[in-house]
């Protein structure tokens, strides 16, 4: 089974993540955070990724820490997961319309951690949550998950339909890629030889 929990704390936060890759979308999400909470469950949905997150940080100060440190834990949570990423597709894929918005995301799970970002909202602010912290979300789960990830807002007027179509695309991307390779069940889609180091 492809499971893995992990928890971090630091003056700041108080972080415990626990994924099931091979799941149906089950999820747990608490981090005082309701727009983040809303989109956590649609990342669990989307990819069938079992997801239970648990986050206490210093709200009092903004969001930021709790956003980016729990995508730190998912990221290595992740990680730890897919293990030697052996019998992987590694690439995945999505382009999803929601309403005005139409966002693309393509990655690799080639254990080097990049992202490229085109998708700023085209506001700062859902009701009381700071758009930029999506970025800042996603870049975590990206250096401390391994992974090459390009995300592209091609078009959207409305901010929660561009940020909840940028979930919805990297959770159905994210779930291509960790998919087996029916014709490589038992090898590392890699040259090299491991998508670890």
């Amino acid at each position: 089974m492809r499971q893995s929990t992990v928890s971090r704390t630091t003056s700041e936060t108080s972080v415990s993540v626990s994924v099931s890759i091979d799941g149906t979308g089950k999820h747990r999400i608490q981090t005082g955070v309701g727009f983040f909470d809303h989109m956590l469950e649609q990342l669990s949905r989307h990819s069938l990724i079992d997801l239970d997150v648990v986050a206490d940080g210093d709200r009092h100060v903004d969001d930021h820490h709790t956003v980016e440190d729990t995508g730190i834990a998912i990221g290595k949570a992740l990680a730890d997961a897919a293990g030697e990423r052996i019998g992987i597709r590694r690439y995945g894929a999505c382009l999803l319309p929601m309403d005005d918005a139409l966002v693309r995301v393509a990655l690799d799970l080639s254990g080097r951690p990049h992202l490229v970002w085109n998708a700023d909202p085209p506001t700062d602010s859902i009701g009381t949550f700071d758009t930029q912290l999506v970025r800042e979300f996603f870049n975590a789960v990206a250096i401390h998950g391994g992974i090459t990830l390009h995300i592209d807002a091609i078009r959207g007027i409305n901010n929660h339909h561009v940020v909840e179509a940028t979930f919805k695309a990297f959770a159905r991307a994210l779930r291509s890629s960790l998919e087996t390779d029916s014709g490589a069940p038992n090898s590392v889609p890699s040259t090299k030889g491991t998508l670890t180091e």
